[in-house]
């Protein structure tokens, strides 16, 4: 009885113009920003723990794993990271933080001695590697230290 009730509202839907499928992209998913924490706990003072308090997160809702080697992320001042031979696995999120570490698969190291993302506006690039912009992400903020993107 629910799948009668159901195929009944689907067909209502679309005979009145109102139902919306996902486009193929949508269908697809993608490899985009997802969080920018731009602001680390704390005076800003170099430390390591502080710089790596400031990241972007990057997420994959493809269906497969997508290798990012070659892919850029900036900010508005051109602060670039590279990525190596790095594969984001399907459904996974990847933090780039800015201080320094051993890379993982959940984690990767822009190896900096001070903060890229500034704390009152900026914007994160995503690029591939052939230089196609993905996605950008910007915020002017100083109420919270991130931004969904």
């Amino acid at each position: 009885m629910l799948r009668a009730r159901t195929f009944a509202a689907v067909t209502a839907a679309a005979a009145s113009g109102i139902l919306l499928l996902p486009t193929q992209a949508q269908a697809a998913g993608s490899v985009h920003l997802y969080k920018i924490h731009y602001d680390s706990p704390g005076s800003d003072r170099g430390g390591n723990t502080s710089l790596n308090g400031e990241w972007v997160q990057i997420r994959n809702t493809t269906g497969a794993a997508v290798n990012l080697r070659g892919w850029t992320l900036t900010d508005a001042a051109n602060h670039k990271y590279t990525f190596g031979n790095f594969v984001l696995g399907k459904g996974k999120i990847v933090t780039v933080r800015t201080g320094r570490g051993t890379n993982t698969s959940a984690n990767v190291y822009q190896n900096r001695g001070w903060y890229v993302w500034n704390n009152d506006r900026d914007t994160a690039t995503l690029k591939k590697s052939n230089g196609t912009r993905i996605d950008t992400c910007s915020y002017n903020s100083t109420r919270v230290d991130y931004k969904w993107c």
